[in-house]
Formats: structure tokens, C-alpha cells, sequence
């Protein structure tokens, strides 16, 4: 979503507060990337999902001096809701086998899309695909692009009209279909493409 070519399609009041939401989900994507030793993604998880609470119910004493936590707080203060984000994150963090970590990236991408206006179902194949940049055994990798390949395109009512969501999960799909191999050329077209006429 942080991508310019597909915040383009974000109504331009709604830009803010996406481009928190999906730094948000970057960070929590880059903490389980980092993360060694389940303990201790447990306990940065643990952090992050105190300051949601706290974004909900007294954003004022969000710690000062986190660029991202003040994104937050400028379009989510006071709203709940941001903490299954860390839940999902934590679920996918947790998971002991491939088909729970393919539950939990379906349910990452499920929230996270859910969150920008969509409706749960839209995001499964973009979560899928996430999992992919998050697992680090190659097979398991093979298997989430497999599953990201093979799974059913989302309804377009699933999108409750959002065309950004609508290019991620097309753009997914299509790197999907070419077993991860990016063609940025192509995919740049797609985007535009549906960025201009839906499509």
C-alpha cells in the first residue's frame, strides 16, 4: 500500500491514515523477519500491542520520539482495533507448521486488509504471499507461494470498492503466478492499469 503507484488510488483523505497503518504492518513484517529467538519477538510483539491499547484509550502518553507511533496517533487515536495486527503477527511468529503458518498468513493479510476498508476475504492471497517474505525455510516459502498461486481470486464486492487494495491483490497474484519472479516492467503496467480503469 506504501507504494506510490498504489497509494495514487487512496482518496487523498484516507492517505494518512493507510500510510500509518501499513507502516505499521511493515514493521511488525520486519520484526519477524529480525527475529531469532521466539522469546524476544514475543516481548517487542508484547510492546507493540501495549501501544495500540494505548493509541485507543490514551493516545497522549504514546512515548514521544517514535516517528511511527506519531503517524498513528495523527489518524488513529482513539479508534481500537490495530492490536490484531500484532496478534497476527504473533500467530505467524508461533507457528509450529505449514498449515498453521499458512492459517496465519491468511489472517495477517485478512486484518490488514479489513483495516483498510475492505472485507477479510480480499486479503488471503496478498497474505499468503507476505508469508512468503516472512518464513525462512525454502521449502515452507515454496509451499506459501504455491498456496498463493492456487488460491481463489477475492469477489471484486470484496473490496468494498477499494481499487488499492483490488491492484495489491492482483499484483500478488501476479507474482505468484510467475513462481516469485519479479518483472517490475509488467507488474509496473498492471498497476497502472488497474489503477486507471479497475481492471
Amino acid at each position: 500500500m506504501r507504494d506510490p503507484r498504489v497509494m495514487v488510488a487512496v482518496p487523498r483523505s484516507r492517505r494518512a491514515a493507510m500510510a500509518a497503518l501499513w507502516g505499521l504492518s511493515a514493521r511488525l513484517t520486519k520484526l519477524l523477519v529480525d527475529a531469532r529467538e521466539p522469546l524476544i519477538g514475543q516481548i517487542k510483539l508484547a510492546w507493540w500491542r501495549d501501544m495500540m491499547a494505548m493509541l485507543a484509550s490514551d493516545p497522549a502518553a504514546l512515548p514521544k520520539g517514535e516517528p511511527l507511533l506519531a503517524d498513528l496517533a495523527a489518524s488513529w487515536a482513539g479508534q481500537s482495533g490495530l492490536d490484531v495486527l500484532v496478534d497476527g503477527a504473533e500467530a505467524m511468529l508461533l507457528a509450529e507448521s505449514d498449515v498453521e503458518r499458512q492459517a496465519a498468513a491468511e489472517s495477517f493479510g485478512s486484518r490488514l486488509f479489513a483495516l483498510s476498508g475492505g472485507g477479510a476475504a480480499a486479503g488471503k492471497r496478498w497474505g499468503l504471499l507476505w508469508g512468503v517474505g516472512v518464513v525462512e525455510a525454502e521449502d515452507t516459502a515454496r509451499r506459501l507461494l504455491a498456496d498463493t498461486k492456487n488460491a481463489a481470486a477475492p469477489a471484486r464486492g470484496d473490496f468494498g470498492g477499494n481499487r488499492a487494495l483490488l491492484m495489491l491483490d492482483r499484483w500478488a497474484a501476479a507474482i505468484a503466478a510467475r513462481d516469485g519472479e519479479r518483472h517490475l516492467g509488467s507488474e509496473g503496467l498492471l498497476l497502472l492499469r488497474i489503477g486507471l480503469f479497475g481492471r
